[in-house]
């Protein structure tokens, strides 16, 4: 599996674009998305999604371009966009089944495959419950179920984790990472958490455009030697935060204590092991 996206754009009204001449090649495993909101994240994944097209560019999936053929894709797709809605009044297995009918899946194993999804998701026993009594941590896993309905080769995440307490993160991440080995995965979010556990290689955005793309070793590399530590007297943070990238703060014996990114860091500090975190924030932040 090879997804190819050349130069691409989307512009809107004016002067306004989402993605400007944004090129990447995704291969099979894991992908992870990141950039602050507004940084493009969603009209990349839509645009791949063949929810809308480019104003400019191509994108090219195994070679065939998916702007001019979207079933080629749709046909290979599981995709949970950030605003995934349910039909509250149907119980888990009638929304599922709904879906599948909605992409084409279906056959005497379709209730077999629903009933392993919603095990794995943990959602077996509430399977007979309207949707709408859910709570949004279980509505999103309802999300996450239909994007795997059809054993998808391309799998998109939007923010796939927001609502989901620390245990069903766990969970999705461990799912995910089941999947990776045969499938393209786009894991799209701003925690880095969701994603340095599990990426194979990491993609940053800012406004619209790819700032940096690799395994997380060598973005991390880029703050190499300049992650630190200070405790500092609370009247002299806004000073301190004008002169350095301020990762973390934290109250410690009546001082701030702080992780920070700096080439000058101040006399008291203590140089930090470099995090993906901190690559991340040092990226948008300089760039």
């Amino acid at each position: 599996m090879r997804l190819e996206i050349q130069n691409a754009s989307k512009k809107y009204s004016g002067n306004k674009y989402g993605l400007k001449d944004f090129s990447i090649t995704i291969e099979k495993g894991i992908l992870g998305l990141l950039g602050p909101n507004g940084a493009g994240k969603s009209t990349l994944l839509k645009m791949i999604a063949t929810v809308s097209k480019p104003t400019d560019g191509v994108i090219l999936l195994n070679k065939n371009n998916i702007v001019k053929d979207a079933n080629y894709m749709r046909e290979q797709l599981g995709f949970l966009p950030q605003d995934f809605g349910v039909y509250p009044n149907l119980n888990a297995y009638e929304f599922l089944k709904y879906m599948a009918a909605l992409k084409g899946v279906g056959g005497k194993n379709l209730t077999k495959r629903i009933t392993q999804l919603l095990e794995g998701l943990n959602l077996l026993e509430h399977a007979k419950k309207p949707i709408g009594s859910y709570s949004g941590g279980m509505k999103q896993r309802i999300g996450i179920a239909q994007a795997l309905l059809n054993e998808p080769k391309i799998l998109i995440f939007d923010e796939p984790t927001v609502g989901l307490d620390p245990e069903e993160r766990v969970r999705f991440r461990n799912l995910i990472s089941d999947l990776a080995n045969d499938c393209i995965v786009i894991l799209s979010s701003h925690i880095v958490s969701d994603i340095d556990t599990i990426a194979d290689e990491v993609a940053v955005m800012k406004n619209g455009s790819l700032l940096v793309k690799g395994q997380q070793e060598t973005i991390i590399e880029k703050v190499k030697n300049i992650v630190f530590e200070s405790a500092i007297l609370k009247e002299n943070y806004t000073d301190f935060k004008n002169k350095h990238i301020v990762v973390s703060t934290t109250r410690k014996a009546g001082k701030l204590l702080i992780r920070y990114i700096s080439k000058n860091p101040e006399e008291s500090a203590i140089q930090q092991q470099a995090t993906l975190e901190d690559a991340y924030l040092y990226l948008t932040k300089t760039y």
